[in-house]
């Protein structure tokens, strides 16, 4: 398989504290991985510093081969990856149309955007139903649906996804996680931050999980969810 997405050695440091103990993973093109772990283990750090929000101390994170440790985060975009942010951070006082297009503004093909916005709302009809309203005033889902949305206007190769489920209702996490595998059908690969464990490692090729900024364990997803420490640990069994 081919390789997208190859972190070696990413350390991040806090002030004094070290937040990612030089973690080393990989993503290949197609695939859905989880990076699974307690809050505070360092799964929203290694997503900023892949999408730049943040600066790596230490070590190289190479996409489709080229290193990206001190390339500007709105370049990152360009090349193809997105990220949909914990807690959605949608435009609250701007519609839903607006904040559709501003994932668009890296690319300048006004066709092509028209083309990727009709696609979203076939993917999305809620949001085609919603778009002259203040997102602000959506669902907690709604708004979920519209942060990838956003992300997916940028025609991303990878998109990462930073807690999607978090504070929705058991309806919406089952049509969020269902369109997190459509949306991957389609081609575009998916690195999976996610407190909900077993939701998370029953979409996903692989996983790796987190503790404290150390990877302490990594396979197959179906491994990992039948694997004793890891049920008790974060699935609650």
């Amino acid at each position: 398989m081919e390789t997208l997405l190859d972190v070696k050695n990413l350390s991040v440091y806090y002030g004094v504290i070290q937040a990612l103990k030089g973690i080393s993973f990989h993503v290949d093109k197609g695939e859905v991985v989880a990076l699974i772990g307690a809050n505070g283990a360092g799964k929203t750090t290694t997503l900023h510093s892949l999408s730049g929000l943040i600066k790596a101390d230490g070590g190289e994170i190479l996409y489709k081969g080229k290193e990206l440790t001190k390339t500007a985060s709105h370049k990152i975009v360009s090349l193809g990856m997105a990220q949909v942010p914990e807690g959605r951070r949608v435009f609250a006082e701007m519609s839903v149309l607006q904040n559709l297009k501003l994932g668009a503004y890296t690319r300048t093909d006004k066709v092509e955007i028209e083309d990727t916005l009709k696609m979203i709302y076939k993917r999305f009809p809620r949001l085609e139903e919603r778009k002259s309203q203040m997102a602000g005033t959506l669902s907690g889902g709604e708004q979920q649906m519209l942060a990838m949305g956003r992300a997916l206007m940028s025609h991303p190769d990878i998109i990462l996804m930073d807690e999607p489920s978090m504070g929705l209702s058991p309806i919406f996490v089952n049509e969020i996680f269902q369109i997190i595998q459509d949306v991957n059908k389609d081609g575009v690969t998916v690195l999976l931050v996610e407190q909900n464990a077993k939701k998370a490692l029953t979409i996903a090729n692989r996983a790796y999980v987190l503790e404290t900024g150390s990877i302490i364990k990594e396979g197959a997803a179906s491994s990992l969810l039948n694997d004793e420490s890891i049920r008790k640990a974060y699935l609650g069994e």
